[in-house]
């Protein structure tokens, strides 16, 4: 019988996230030298089906290939669910942050989404701006689903 006076050696909460995401699958694009890589999870213990609330995580990593520092600027979001209806998301940076990412580096974030829906999709771009000469561009997000076990699938 263990011994509950003692506390066991409780793992550290990012190598916990890590291990959570070290199996699912990477959706990756590259724009002009910024990859962006997408890994997402679907949150059990935070939905509510009977209330059509279906929730997931997803942790994004935006790499810098280039020479060049590059800062995020801004975001925008396509998130589509299995209805077929579509939220625009656009703001300021990501949780909060501008990040600077400079060449070789990468920056990493982790967030959530919520639908009405068992399933849908997510895609977008992240406005950036080489630091050096100011020029902007938009690096795309790659398109990912959102899928639960509530979602059913058909093939007709």
């Amino acid at each position: 019988m263990p011994d509950w006076a003692t506390s066991p050696l409780l793992q550290d909460p990012e190598e916990a996230m890590n291990e959570l995401f070290s199996s699912l699958p990477v959706y990756e694009a590259v724009t002009e030298n910024v990859r962006v890589q997408v890994q997402v999870f679907w949150l059990p213990d935070q939905s509510e089906p009977d209330e059509h609330s279906y929730c997931w995580a997803y942790r994004i990593r935006i790499g810098n290939d280039g020479t060049e520092p590059v800062q995020l600027l801004e975001r925008t979001w396509h998130i589509t669910d299995t209805a077929g209806h579509t939220e625009y998301v656009h703001g300021s940076g990501v949780v909060g942050e501008l990040p600077v990412i400079q060449p070789g580096a990468l920056y990493e974030y982790t967030s959530g989404a919520s639908l009405a829906t068992p399933g849908g999709f997510m895609s977008g771009h992240y406005l950036m701006q080489d630091k050096s000469s100011g020029r902007r561009f938009d690096a795309s997000i790659p398109a990912f689903s959102l899928d639960s076990p509530f979602l059913l699938r058909q093939i007709h």
